[in-house]
């Protein structure tokens, strides 16, 4: 599952990147739900098998929509989804480094696994940074279809 907030449209191209690199036709045997922060339930992360997570950093933290996915979902999923694989991509106008500790400290008490280096690119992004989001996509989708 691709949990994302992505309100501008860099960050869209962000998520549409990852969203490529998980659902590249060389992938077989792996179904993509791709949810908004806001709009993700308990159900979704119930049936996700490993989850990809992007974010603005904000104010030196995850978005509130990526914090309230968590919030609103985080007690009622917490020992269901052990041991899952994830990783996150963040993009900061200056700085990732709270996005990312928020992240992985929630990502710690739910017990899953880092299953790809965390994308984090700051202020303009390029093809090369593009193509790095696509590669984290197609990399979790990769290990799950195996």
């Amino acid at each position: 599952m691709i949990v994302h907030h992505s309100p501008t449209p860099l960050l869209r191209s962000l998520t549409e990147a990852v969203v490529a690199g998980a659902t590249d036709d060389a992938i077989d045997a792996v179904d993509v739900n791709v949810v908004a922060a806001l709009d993700v339930s308990i159900d979704d992360f119930l049936s996700a098998d490993g989850y990809l997570l992007g974010t603005p950093a904000n104010f030196g933290y995850m978005s509130g929509a990526m914090k309230h996915a968590f919030d609103s979902t985080y007690d009622d999923i917490r020992g269901r989804v052990d041991k899952r694989p994830f990783s996150v991509w963040i993009h900061g106008r200056s700085d990732t480094t709270g996005a990312r500790r928020s992240l992985l400290s929630v990502a710690t008490g739910l017990t899953w696994r880092l299953a790809a280096e965390p994308v984090e690119l700051i202020g303009p992004v390029d093809e090369s940074d593009l193509a790095r989001c696509t590669e984290l996509g197609g990399t979790l989708a990769a290990l799950l279809a195996d």
